[in-house]
């Protein structure tokens, strides 16, 4: 099989926080329901971290997680040292890479799509990600959300590497 196709899923709010203490600082139920539908069946690569922020295992995806640690490991979970070795255990089609933000970092090179839930409101955190060079990237979709009682309104958009066919 060829190397699969790395993709970042990232939600990040307008001053870039993308965590606060290990989690989400945002709720948006529709943002979870389109991270499932962006990962179901594939294999997702993250860190250590953000394994442990998971509820547990997410059903119908595999998890790879990134560790410098060679002792790591959870039930149910493949770990992989480096990002060459992670795409290599994934032996997908497609693998959604879903943080933090070192693993971003890591990968970002590598990924030739970005499914970004912009979210339209800031919020303090511990974790950043810098907005995306326009120069690398390219918007091809864009589906918009507006605010809704306690919630921030927030895009899904999707970018593409330029020079990659959507």
């Amino acid at each position: 099989m060829s190397a699969p196709e790395a993709f970042l899923v990232v939600a990040r709010a307008a001053n870039g926080t993308i965590g606060a203490n290990g989690t989400l600082p945002w709720h948006l139920p529709a943002d979870l329901k389109h991270f499932k539908a962006l990962t179901m069946g594939r294999p997702m690569i993250m860190g250590r971290r953000t394994f442990e922020s998971l509820p547990g295992l997410l059903p119908g995806r595999r998890h790879i997680v990134l560790t410098r640690d060679p002792e790591w490991s959870a039930p149910g979970v493949e770990s992989a040292p480096d990002p060459e070795s992670a795409l290599a255990l994934a032996d997908a089609p497609e693998v959604a890479v879903i943080g933090g933000s070192d693993v971003f970092a890591a990968f970002l090179d590598k990924a030739m799509r970005i499914e970004l839930t912009e979210i339209h409101a800031d919020y303090a955190g511990d974790t950043v990600m810098p907005p995306f060079d326009p120069n690398q990237w390219r918007e091809v979709n864009r589906e918009r959300h507006p605010t809704e009682a306690d919630r921030p309104g927030f895009d899904f958009v999707t970018l593409i590497r330029r020079g990659a066919r959507p």
